[in-house]
């Protein structure tokens, strides 16, 4: 699945205790329109999989194509992450919103999860957005790249 680029997404959430987790992520989908539901698939390893499950909620922040740094800082296993990225707690659920590299946030509820083999599928009602145009960020042959020319806007 390398070899198909697709967008990239941020999701984070909140612990038990209130901390914030987040990883980037490239398996997200669209499930329903009416009511909008999103599935993404997290580790079972993942801390962010844990706070996901202990809070019940989530954002996606889908990032900016000049938001490399902060997919690979994600990505990566750095403990400070949030230390080294913009964000504020989501409106409804106070989930994290990285707001100033993602150019569309989602905050949805947990609905289901799916334990599948070493992943867990979260499906999850949408329950707020907040959204500017702007080019996305791409993954795809292994590397980042912007949304390409006169499709980007």
């Amino acid at each position: 699945m390398s070899a198909f680029p697709t967008g990239v997404a941020v999701i984070t959430a909140v612990d038990a205790a209130d901390r914030p987790h987040g990883m980037t992520c490239t398996s997200l989908t669209s499930v329903t329109v009416s009511p909008p539901i999103l599935l993404t698939c997290l580790d079972v390893r993942s801390g962010t999989l844990g706070a996901v499950l202990d809070s019940g909620a989530f954002a996606v922040n889908l990032l900016r194509a000049d938001s490399r740094r902060t997919a690979e800082l994600f990505a990566s296993a750095a403990p400070d992450r949030f230390d080294r990225a913009a964000w504020r707690p989501s409106r409804l659920l106070g989930v994290p919103w990285l707001h100033a590299d993602s150019f569309a946030r989602a905050e949805c509820a947990v609905k289901k999860t799916v334990d599948v083999g070493d992943h867990v599928i979260v499906i999850g009602g949408v329950v707020s957005i907040d959204q500017e145009r702007d080019v996305p960020l791409l993954y795809g042959l292994s590397g980042f790249a912007p949304w390409p020319g006169e499709m980007a806007l």
